[in-house]
């Protein structure tokens, strides 16, 4: 877990903090002794096809994984949970709204050239600009960058941003007021520089391997869609010298058991999930392979709340109610998740907040509630609630369909329908609201409640729910300024009652690594950088 946010009260204090003089480690640690095999390559499974591998139009870990490898950010966050410098080496403010970054000396992107506080500049506009259309458009309104909001609704031009190149090597950031998250929010992937030149010259052809140019400790040489995506090691990145593995090849497999069966057959390092079916028996087996590490995010079902008759929050409350998380959890997936009852993970930020009501109620309860609550919006046996239910290809998500329309079809006598859509083609249909309830989930991009209460404000580039509560964006926004429990309480106590989405379980990283692979972590993001692991001779 990442260490408890620093309060906004602590840091309303002039501070200055500069970090040039600390020694931290980046990349891969190999124990003395450690016998290293000749062949330095590993080949992960990546769960799909990523939609874009342009860090200014991408969402989801599927496509974050793989850019996490090849960009870096200015800073990054340690495996104990401290803000560590990255492509910047120093920075400092002395009003919390101010921050002067200052980059490192000579950092080079893959092609050799300089990489500047100009192309820091180029890339946070372009994420800002209404017209780029990125999912995280709003991630720097949240960051509350000076001109932001307004860029973002088209007030104002991206050039506008409060983000400056006070030269090469020295960026100044200006917030319309203090966030003590702030360099957490900026330990994002999706905060990552590229290159201006390259974007400008290639436009969105850039991330092709001919013309793909990278800051991180490996560059894309081969792209073949729904085969396979190949990074080699990139000479130029600043910490070169401690990265020991030379190529990472990611597989783009939803299916959980061909993940399976090419681990066992030697042809996967790091399996992106284990089937449900076979992990007690892999756990007994192979129990050293097997890793699980909790993460912050939930796994939840989303409403289109613009659509009748999700737009009934009766309806969104029943089917949340007479949906048996125990079971989906302890039975269904049962690798150690959690029933969720709220869209926060447990212990976000530090926080520990108040359960809601029908967490506590039987399952005999929560039906008889949902079945009064559907009666009220108008179904019953003779008029019953029909649905689609879609979940992105997948045999987990397929698992949980199943027993979740089950449940409704048999506590509530609700029709829901199933359908799988490939996951780049799941992500456009809920942009275009076209949909009734979704499969989705969150992973917090930052240890904060923030991180999941923002994405169901109004006007967030990400609320593919499209949930809208004025009273819950004047809560949220509160609550970002004061970073108070009371006043996240306050606004999960608003989304429990309106339910725009079905919070089902909070996830674990649950995966197989082979033995001979050494360095393995995953953060709280759920993330392995590869530049951290290493091959053992074996």
């Amino acid at each position: 877990m990442l260490n408890k946010i620093t309060t906004l009260k602590t840091l309303t204090y002039s501070i200055s903090i500069m970090l040039g003089s600390i020694t931290v480690s980046y990349a891969a640690v190999v124990p003395p002794g450690t016998q290293l095999a000749e062949k330095q390559e590993i080949v992960r499974n990546n769960g799909a096809e990523p939609a874009s591998l342009d860090v200014d139009k991408v969402e989801g870990n599927i496509a974050i994984n793989i850019i996490n490898d090849f960009f870096d950010t200015l800073v990054s966050i340690d495996h104990k949970g401290n803000i560590i410098p990255r492509l910047a080496q120093s920075w400092e403010t002395k009003d919390n709204k101010t921050w002067i970054f200052h980059l490192r000396k000579g950092i080079k992107w893959s092609d050799g050239t300089p990489i500047t506080a100009h192309d820091v500049v180029f890339s946070w506009r372009r994420l800002t600009d209404p017209k780029t259309l990125s999912p995280y458009g709003s991630y720097f309104v949240n960051a509350s960058v000076v001109n932001a909001n307004e860029i973002l609704a088209g007030k104002k031009k991206p050039e506008e941003l409060g983000v400056k190149a006070l030269d090469n090597e020295t960026l100044e950031v200006t917030l319309e007021k203090p966030v003590g998250y702030f360099l957490q929010m900026l330990a994002f992937t999706i905060t990552s520089p590229i290159s201006e030149k390259v974007v400008e010259k290639y436009g969105d052809k850039w991330t092709q391997p001919e013309f793909f140019v990278s800051s991180g400790a490996f560059k894309l040489s081969e792209w073949r869609v729904n085969e396979k995506i190949v990074g080699v090691r990139n000479p130029y990145y600043w910490d070169n010298k401690n990265t020991v593995i030379n190529k990472v090849t990611y597989l783009p497999l939803s299916s959980d058991t061909s993940d399976l069966n090419r681990y066992l057959a030697g042809e996967i390092d790091m399996t992106f999930t284990i089937p449900l079916e076979s992990f007690a028996s892999l756990k007994k087996q192979i129990g050293s392979q097997v890793h699980i590490a909790p993460i912050l995010s939930t796994y939840y079902y989303a409403f289109n709340n613009k659509k009748p008759p999700f737009n009934d929050a009766r309806v969104r409350q029943a089917l949340a109610l007479a949906l048996n998380r125990d079971i989906i959890a302890d039975k269904v997936v049962a690798q150690g998740q959690i029933p969720a009852y709220t869209a926060l993970p447990p212990g976000i930020g530090g926080f520990t907040f108040k359960k809601p009501d029908y967490e506590s109620w039987t399952q005999e309860q929560r039906n008889e509630k949902a079945k009064q609550l559907l009666n009220e919006a108008g179904f019953n046996k003779t008029h019953p609630l029909t649905f689609n239910l879609v979940y992105n290809s997948s045999d987990l998500h397929k698992k949980i369909a199943i027993a979740a329309t089950s449940m409704w079809k048999k506590n509530l006598g609700v029709i829901a329908k199933t359908q799988t859509e490939e996951w780049k083609v799941m992500l456009s249909n809920e942009h275009q609201g076209k949909f009734d309830v979704v499969r989705f989930g969150w992973i917090g991009d930052y240890n904060n409640p923030m991180s999941f209460l923002v994405i169901f404000t109004t006007d967030q580039t990400n609320n593919t729910s499209f949930y809208s509560n004025k009273d819950f964006d004047s809560l949220v926004k509160k609550a970002g300024e004061t970073n108070k429990q009371e006043d996240f309480q306050q606004a999960v106590d608003i989304l429990t009652k309106d339910m725009p989405v079905i919070p089902v379980y909070y996830y674990v990283n649950a995966i197989l690594v082979k033995p001979y692979i050494g360095g393995y972590f995953s953060d709280a993001l759920g993330q392995t950088s590869t530049k951290d692991l290493y091959v053992i001779k074996h």
